[in-house]
């Protein structure tokens, strides 16, 4: 007989005895298969048939809620939190080592030890009753601390924004600090030189210190795309060009303040600055610039062209080049709206807050936006969050420190921890047992292992 005899035609299928089960080895035959689909059917022979096959069933009945919980409690989101507790429980602990009632009830810790838990406990709810306080609700002020914890973030938040969108773009943009900078100086310059109407004054004052935050960013993305310069070492490079150039105009006639020998500028007349939102505190217009920020941020890097190119580049640089994504362009682009972003915390802190220009314009908002950006996972929702907790952590460390005599400095070391335990996803997951599930065994060892226990149980 011939091969071409021994070739089945085009007719000719084969028999479903013969069909392979998607999870059938080359090992398998169709019959153990079978055979072990009916034992766990029937458990070897002591029920009934079920009327749909095993087969035909999906074998997950219940089993779909459980692994969305898994999936979020594994999810970056969760062990975020989890980072934050983490580091709270930590900064808890040393704020009460320097409390004298703990340290006294130490040294009878083995004849008393409840004195010390005790001691150890007030301390630690003490200083953080007082640190909501100050942040969120105190009975005397109502939620008058929510809304300065809003104003607080809200130069966070627009910062955080700026390293966030160059992170997901896989790009390090150190440099906020000198964006806000320059932001604060173009925007506050046309505050108290250009006298102008309401509205158009406060419209031209945000153009310019955008325009001068994303001009400052496009700068590095031009270096780091026409002459490979690292955008790091470039970022902190121009964060020290801008605070020298600030302290440099500061001193001259056109920035400083009439009759006055300080480095400080003339106020910003009132139509160039934030509204007050709500009267008797400081929340301004410019948080909920932040808030459509945020949005907008989100929509472009979810819903728009350009947005997929940034993130594509910030996958694989090269499988984007390859698919037709101009990266030296995408890269200029990122810095320029990161600058931009940043330049809105800026405007925000001059025009929102301050409403003069100083030396401590910037303050550490620019390296606080990191921090930001990180525990918001580099995401725009996220980053928000993550500048309101800040802002909340800045806001309510005074009240922490005139009610329990805890120093501020305390609150940075929280702060630290935090960027400590989330840039360690493992440890936290490690301490809370947040391992992931071990992979299942393969279909023919469950299938031989079924097989055995139900053939055990006919028995």
């Amino acid at each position: 007989m011939t091969s071409k005899d021994q070739t089945p035609s085009k007719d000719q299928t084969p028999s479903n005895d013969q069909t392979p089960s998607k999870n059938q080895t080359p090992e398998e035959s169709a019959a153990e298969v079978r055979a072990a689909d009916v034992a766990l059917d029937t458990a070897g022979g002591t029920l009934e048939p079920s009327i749909v096959p095993v087969s035909s069933q999906s074998g997950d009945t219940g089993h779909h809620e459980g692994s969305t919980m898994r999936r979020i409690v594994m999810g970056n989101g969760f062990v975020s939190v989890l980072a934050v507790i983490v580091a709270l429980f930590l900064g808890g602990l040393l704020i009460a080592s320097t409390d004298k009632t703990v340290a006294e009830t130490a040294g009878y810790f083995f004849a008393r030890p409840t004195d010390f838990l005790l001691a150890l406990w007030n301390a630690m709810t003490k200083s953080y009753v007082a640190l909501f306080q100050g942040s969120v609700f105190n009975p005397r002020q109502g939620l008058m601390p929510l809304l300065e914890t809003m104003t607080v973030a809200t130069p966070l938040i627009c910062a955080g924004l700026g390293v966030a969108l160059a992170f997901r773009a896989g790009l390090f943009n150190i440099g906020a600090q000198g964006q806000i900078i320059i932001s604060a100086t173009l925007a506050a310059y046309v505050g108290f030189t250009w006298h102008l109407p309401f509205g158009l004054h406060l419209l031209l004052v945000i153009i310019m210190g955008v325009l001068g935050g994303a001009a400052w960013g496009a700068i590095v993305g031009v270096l780091k795309a026409r002459t490979g310069a690292h955008e790091v070492i470039v970022t902190i490079m121009l964060n020290y060009v801008a605070l020298f150039l600030l302290d440099f105009l500061l001193n001259t006639a056109a920035f400083r303040r009439p009759g006055d020998n300080s480095p400080i500028s003339p106020r910003l007349d009132e139509t160039a600055a934030y509204p007050v939102i709500i009267p008797g505190s400081r929340l301004h217009l410019g948080f909920l610039v932040a808030v459509l920020l945020t949005y907008g941020v989100w929509w472009m890097l979810n819903r728009s062209t350009i947005g997929f190119e940034f993130r594509a580049v910030g996958a694989n640089p090269v499988a984007a080049r390859t698919a037709g994504v101009k990266v030296p362009r995408a890269t200029i682009l990122v810095m320029a709206f990161a600058g931009a972003l940043a330049a809105f915390g800026g405007v925000a802190q001059v025009a929102g807050t301050e409403k003069v220009l100083t030396g401590g314009i910037a303050a550490q908002i620019g390296f606080d936006a990191i921090t930001v950006a990180l525990l918001g996972r580099s995401t725009p929702w996220g980053t928000f969050f993550a500048g309101l907790l800040f802002g909340a952590f800045r806001a309510g460390a005074v009240q922490m420190q005139i009610q329990t005599g805890t120093p501020i400095d305390i609150v940075l070391v929280v702060q630290s921890l935090i960027v400590l335990f989330i840039a360690a996803p493992p440890l936290i997951r490690s301490i809370f047992r947040l391992e992931p599930k071990k992979k299942n065994k393969t279909p023919k060892a469950a299938r031989k292992a079924a097989l055995a226990n139900a053939a055990g149980g006919a028995k």
